[in-house]
């Protein structure tokens, strides 16, 4: 049994039908990746996942139960968070107050400030400061802490790079690193194609709502996930056509 598994779901925003018919599984400790241009549905498939978003149709199971209409906090004491794009920190709370906010809803596990502040070691020196004067890193570190405080068995990742230098992009991934080495079970959305292929053990590539291509990061190759990304397809010869 798949820890986590999506059937046939749909979500809708007014008339706009953002997921359509979306199925697949992640196992317990699999790095999963959505990758897709904007507007390809990824965003809001994370937050119907989370519960911030009731799906149209369809259903999401969790540990082999239907979670059907359950609120995101209650999907979150079951072991189901997220980490919003934007990060969404209380800017005028410090670090470690958001950490804490965060722990009233935490199940029973590993993960509590020290634990954090080991993953995140950029994170020591700012503890006792404002979030909302953190750099994009630093806050992008403390959204994810803050997050792994509530001890989740799936952790959701919206645009884990989005606005970061690259030296930022760097080292948030090397201390996911150290996350993953816990056993964490991640789905994560991520524009930067290099990286998801060298960091996800399976991709899932969305195109207006759908998946159109899902496999192993290590069988795939930069071209064909660049060429699903735009909706191109391969041709025989290596090349790519609409």
């Amino acid at each position: 049994m798949s820890l986590l598994a999506v059937e046939e779901l749909d979500v809708r925003h007014g008339l706009l039908q953002a997921v359509r018919g979306v199925s697949f599984a992640v196992e317990e400790g699999e790095i999963l990746a959505l990758v897709g241009a904007n507007g390809a549905g990824k965003t809001t498939l994370l937050r119907a996942i989370a519960g911030a978003h009731r799906p149209t149709a369809g259903r999401v199971v969790f540990e082999g139960r239907d979670l059907g209409a359950e609120r995101a906090n209650r999907r979150v004491r079951k072991g189901i968070t997220l980490v919003p794009e934007g990060r969404r920190l209380f800017g005028e709370m410090t670090v470690e107050e958001n950490l804490l906010v965060a722990a009233a809803r935490a199940r029973p596990g590993r993960w509590n400030v020290e634990a954090v502040l080991d993953a995140f070691p950029m994170l020591r020196a700012h503890l006792k400061q404002r979030s909302g004067d953190l750099s994009g890193g630093e806050q992008q570190a403390t959204a994810i802490g803050r997050a792994l405080m509530t001890n989740p068995r799936v952790l959701l990742i919206d645009e884990v790079s989005l606005g970061l230098s690259p030296l930022a992009v760097s080292q948030v991934y090397e201390s996911l690193q150290s996350v993953i080495a816990t056993g964490a079970t991640i789905v994560l959305v991520e524009q930067d194609l290099s990286r998801t292929l060298r960091f996800a053990t399976r991709i899932a590539c969305m195109l207006e709502g759908r998946i159109v291509l899902e496999g192993k990061a290590s069988e795939m190759t930069r071209e064909e996930v660049t060429a699903a990304y735009f909706g191109l397809r391969q041709t025989g010869a290596g090349g790519t056509q609409p």
